[in-house]
Formats: structure tokens, C-alpha cells, sequence
């Protein structure tokens, strides 16, 4: 069964971190983009960060570039998306995607709807 689960989500303060881990499981992710997302209420869903397994290529939205890093773990189906310098406008619902190559020149790593599989988020608040 093709599953995506992220985990590492809870309550920071601003100025502090958290890393969340995307697992998947029923198939292999070195042919696919995997796609961090996040939503909060009343907010449009917005790509934070992309790695592509293929090439190792990675892309951030300007809001967090600096900030988070997106990286592969050595196990190959685990894929990290650490944040730093949280800040409260962080806070949202994040979850992963997976997107099979190949990746063609009009490929958008931002649209969420170019991704084949999803999993369900987890949530980050960054309060004080």
C-alpha cells in the first residue's frame, strides 16, 4: 500500500526549530519529487520546500529560504524538512507529496496537484 506519513509536528517558540519527517512506504522514492506543503486557516495550501531523488535538486519559497532545509535521509525513503528561526507565520498544517519523474521543462514543484500521492500532515505552531 502506497503511504505517505509525516511526523515531527507540534508547538515552538519563535526563534526555535523542528524537523519533520516524511516517510514512505509501497514504493521508492528515488524516481520522485517529494514535495513539502502547508496550510493554514483560512489560507491558500503553499509549497514550502521540494527535493527531487532524481538529481538531489532542491527548491525553497522565498518566505522560508535560509531558514528550512529539505534533505533525504540515508535510508532513501525518508525525507526531512528542517526548520529553523521559526517564526508565528510558520504555523500550518504541513504535509508531503510525491511527484513521479521525469520532471519536464513546465514543471511547477509548487503545484500540489502534479503530485501523485499525499500524506495527511502534520501540524506546527509556533507560539510563544
Amino acid at each position: 500500500q502506497v503511504q505517505l506519513v509525516e511526523s515531527g509536528g507540534g508547538l515552538a517558540q519563535p526563534g526555535g526549530s523542528l524537523r519533520l519527517s516524511c516517510v514512505a512506504s509501497g514504493f521508492n522514492l528515488d524516481f520522485y519529487a517529494i514535495g513539502w506543503f502547508r496550510q493554514a486557516p483560512g489560507k491558500e495550501r503553499e509549497g514550502v520546500a521540494c527535493i527531487r531523488s532524481t538529481d538531489g535538486t532542491t527548491y525553497y519559497a522565498d518566505s522560508v529560504k535560509g531558514r528550512f532545509t529539505v534533505s533525504r535521509g540515508d535510508d532513501k525513503n525518508t525525507v526531512y524538512l528542517q526548520m529553523n528561526n521559526l517564526k508565528p507565520e510558520d504555523s500550518a498544517v504541513y504535509s508531503c507529496a510525491a511527484d513521479y519523474a521525469p520532471f519536464g521543462t513546465s514543471w511547477d514543484w509548487k503545484l500540489r496537484s502534479d503530485y501523485e500521492y499525499g500524506g495527511r500532515g502534520t501540524q506546527v505552531t509556533i507560539s510563544s
